[in-house]
C-alpha cells in the first residue's frame, strides 16, 4: 500500500491552503488505514468463540500502552493518542459485537 506523500511539508507551509491539503490528504490515509484495520475487527468478530471475548480489558490496555509508546516515538501528543484510541476501541468493540452476534446468527440459520 502506497499513499500520496506530502506536496508541501509542515515546516514549510506558508498558506492555510497548503495546510489544509495536507490534512485532507493525511485525512484520506487515515480513512483508510481504519478501514483496513475494521477489517481486522471484523475478523476478530468472526473468530472469537465467545461473545464475553470480545471486549478485554486487559487487550484495551495492552493497545492503548503500545500506541502511547509509539505515539512518544513519533512526537504525537498522548493528550491527542489516548483519548482518540481509547474512542477507537470503544466504538470498535461495539462494531466487533455486531459482526460477533450476526456470524453467530447466520450460522444457527444455516444449522437449523
Amino acid at each position: 500500500m502506497t499513499f500520496p506523500t506530502a506536496q508541501t511539508p509542515p515546516e514549510d507551509c506558508t498558506t492555510m491552503d497548503e495546510v489544509r491539503a495536507e490534512i485532507d490528504r493525511l485525512d484520506r490515509i487515515l480513512v483508510t488505514l481504519l478501514a483496513e484495520r475494521q477489517r481486522y475487527i471484523e475478523a476478530a468478530g468472526r473468530i472469537k468463540p465467545r461473545a464475553d471475548e470480545v471486549r478485554l480489558p486487559w487487550r484495551i490496555e495492552d493497545v492503548v500502552a503500545k500506541v502511547l509508546a509509539e505515539a512518544r516515538a513519533q512526537g504525537l501528543s498522548e493528550k491527542i493518542a489516548e483519548p482518540v484510541w481509547r474512542e477507537l476501541i470503544d466504538r470498535s468493540i461495539d462494531h466487533e459485537h455486531e459482526v460477533w452476534d450476526r456470524h453467530r446468527s447466520a450460522a444457527a440459520e444455516k444449522s437449523s
